[in-house]
C-alpha cells in the first residue's frame, strides 16, 4: 500500500499507560485458564453456581429472516412488521440440548476476552471484513466501553491524545479525569486534513508541552457528529504518518456498515478499507460494535488488536467489568451460526440496512432543501456514512455578526459566533425542536495546546480557533421517519425569523 511502511515486528509496548503497566493480574483468573484447558479436573475452586440452579432452560430468538432468497431483508422485516406472515428466523440457546452456546456456559462465569464461542464469532466476522494481520478480538460491553478501554490502556497523566476537533463529548470526557489532555486536528467535508496531523506533530516542543501525542482517536466513517468519511487516500496518509510519529490509531467504527455509495449494476459493493485493514505493525485498536447494525440496548462490541494490547485488555476487563453478559454472548453466537443468520445472512442484513438509511437520508436532503437551504440561510453536505448531516449555518449574513483581532494581530480574530449559535439553539427549542449545537462536539484543550494547535495559521484566517467555528447543527436521520419535514420546517422557520433580527 503506498506510503506504508510495512514493519511487522514493532514494538509498541512503550505506549502502555502507566496505570496498565502497574496493574496485576487477577489471580483468580490466572488460575482458572491455566485449568481450563486440563481434561477431567475436579474443581472444588471457584464460588459458580451450578448451572442445574440457573432458572432458565432454553432461550428462543425470533429475529427478521435474512435467507438468500429475501433480496431485501430490511425491507421485508418493516413492511410485514404488523403481519403474521412475517417472514422470521428462530435460533435458540438451551441448557441441555445442542446448540452453538449452552445457557449452561454462556451464564457462568467467564474470561475477560469474552466466551470462546462468541469470541470466535466475532474475529470470524472481522476477518471476513477486514482481513487483519496478526490481530486478535476482544470482547466489550459496548462501544464506549471499549473506548474508554483503550484510553486506560494507553494514556497516563499529562499525555495529550489527538482527536478530530469535533468529536462525540461523552469520549472525549473520559480520559480527562485521568489527566489526559486533547490536541485537536482540523477536519474538513473529508474529514481528518493528513497535512494538519503533520503540522501539528512537526511543531511540537517537548520542552514546553511534555510527551508528544502518541495516539490517535478518530472515526474515520460516517464521523459523528460531522458526518464525514475518510478517503482511502487519507486513511493511507495518515496510517504513514502515524508510523513516521509513532501514534496509536483509536479506530471508533460504529458507522463502518453504513456507507452510502453508488454502486453501477452489477459492480460488487464493497466498503472502503478500515485503518485495522491497512495495519501492518499492530498500531491499530479498532472498536466495532452491533448497536448501530443490531439494538443499542445489546451493549455488546468488541476491540479487535495486537496480541500484547489483547493481553492487557483480559487483564483491565478482568478487574473491573469483567467479561460481557451472557445474554448477548449467546445472541451474537447464534445469530452467526449454522443455525443462524452465518456470515452471509449478516451481510445481506447490513446491506438492506445501508440501502435503508441512505433512502432515509435521501428524504431527509430533499425536506432539508425545500424547507432549510431554500432560505439561503443553511446548506448541507450528503454524508457518505453514519446518520448524521451537519448544517453549516451562514453566521456571518446574521446582522448582529461581528469579527475583531484580539489584542495582538498574531492572535486569531474573535467573533461573536458561539453567542449567536446558542440564542439560535435557544430559538429552537422554544420553537419545539432539539439539535445538537456544535459547541457541545469540540474537543476540550489546554491553553498551551490552544496556542500550539493555532500558531501556524495566516492571522487573517477567522476560522483558526475551532471554539469560533461552531456555527454548526448535528441532525439526524435516524429517527421517526414522519418527524423529519415538520422538524425542517420549524428549522427553516426559525432561521428566517432569527436572521431577520
Amino acid at each position: 500500500m503506498p506510503g506504508i511502511n510495512a514493519v511487522r515486528t514493532a514494538d509498541l509496548s512503550h505506549h502502555l499507560s502507566i496505570e496498565t503497566r502497574q496493574r496485576k493480574p487477577n489471580a483468580m483468573k490466572v488460575l482458572w485458564r491455566l485449568t481450563r484447558g486440563r481434561p477431567n479436573m475436579i474443581s472444588l475452586a471457584t464460588g459458580d453456581p451450578h448451572y442445574s440452579l440457573y432458572p432458565v432452560k432454553s432461550i428462543n430468538y425470533e429475529v427478521a429472516s435474512a435467507a438468500a432468497d429475501i433480496e431485501d431483508p430490511v425491507a421485508t422485516w418493516k413492511e410485514a412488521a404488523s403481519s403474521s406472515s412475517t417472514p422470521t428466523q428462530w435460533f435458540t440457546s438451551s441448557r441441555d440440548e445442542s446448540c452453538s452456546l449452552p445457557i449452561k456456559t454462556a451464564m457462568a462465569y467467564s474470561d475477560g476476552a469474552g466466551l470462546p464461542q462468541a469470541q470466535r464469532a466475532v474475529t470470524e466476522l472481522t476477518t471476513h471484513y477486514h482481513s487483519p494481520w496478526n490481530h486478535v478480538c476482544t470482547l466489550t460491553v459496548g462501544n464506549m466501553d471499549g473506548v474508554t478501554k483503550c484510553f486506560r490502556l494507553l494514556g497516563s497523566p499529562g499525555d495529550h491524545f489527538l482527536a478530530d476537533e469535533f468529536s462525540f463529548n461523552a469520549l472525549t470526557n473520559a480520559p480527562l479525569a485521568h489527566g489526559v489532555s486533547w490536541v485537536p486536528v482540523k477536519i474538513d467535508k473529508g474529514g481528518l486534513i493528513p497535512e494538519d496531523l503533520e503540522r501539528v506533530m512537526v511543531s511540537w516542543d517537548e520542552r514546553l508541552h511534555g510527551r508528544r501525542p502518541h495516539v490517535l482517536y478518530t472515526v474515520p466513517t460516517g464521523q459523528n457528529p460531522t458526518g464525514c468519511t475518510l478517503s482511502v487516500e487519507r486513511r493511507e496518509k495518515i496510517y504513514a504518518l502515524c508510523q513516521r510519529f509513532d501514534i496509536m490509531i483509536i479506530e471508533d467504527d460504529p458507522y463502518y456498515y453504513l456507507q452510502y455509495v453508488d454502486i453501477p449494476e452489477g459492480a460488487k459493493d464493497t466498503l472502503i478499507p478500515s485503518f485495522l485493514s491497512m495495519d501492518v505493525d499492530g498500531r491499530v485498536l479498532r472498536v466495532d460494535s452491533f448497536s448501530k447494525i443490531l439494538m443499542p440496548g445489546m451493549r455488546l462490541g468488541w476491540i479487535t488488536s495486537s496480541q500484547l494490547f489483547h493481553e492487557h485488555l483480559i487483564f483491565l476487563n478482568d478487574s473491573s467489568t469483567q467479561h460481557p453478559h451472557g445474554f448477548g454472548q449467546i445472541f451474537i453466537t447464534e445469530m452467526l451460526s449454522s443455525s443462524g443468520w452465518q456470515l452471509s445472512g449478516f451481510d445481506r442484513w447490513t446491506r438492506s440496512l445501508r440501502r435503508e438509511y441512505q433512502r432515509r437520508r435521501d428524504i431527509f436532503l430533499d425536506h432539508f432543501s425545500k424547507e432549510v437551504a431554500s432560505t439561503g440561510y443553511a446548506s448541507a453536505e450528503p454524508p457518505q456514512a453514519g446518520m448524521f448531516v451537519w448544517i453549516d449555518v451562514h453566521v456571518k449574513k446574521h446582522p448582529r455578526y461581528t469579527c475583531e483581532f484580539r489584542d495582538t494581530l498574531k492572535s486569531p480574530k474573535r467573533t461573536n459566533v458561539p453567542e449567536l449559535m446558542n440564542e439560535l439553539f435557544e430559538r429552537c427549542l422554544d420553537a419545539g425542536l432539539v439539535v445538537m449545537p456544535a459547541s457541545i462536539f469540540v474537543a476540550p484543550m489546554s491553553e498551551s495546546t490552544t496556542k500550539l494547535v493555532e500558531s501556524d495559521v495566516p492571522i487573517h484566517d477567522s476560522l483558526t480557533n475551532v471554539s469560533q467555528r461552531v456555527n454548526f447543527l448535528r441532525t439526524t436521520f435516524a429517527g421517526e421517519e414522519a418527524l423529519m419535514q415538520p422538524g425542517l420546517v420549524i428549522l427553516g422557520q426559525v432561521l428566517t425569523e432569527f436572521f431577520q433580527k
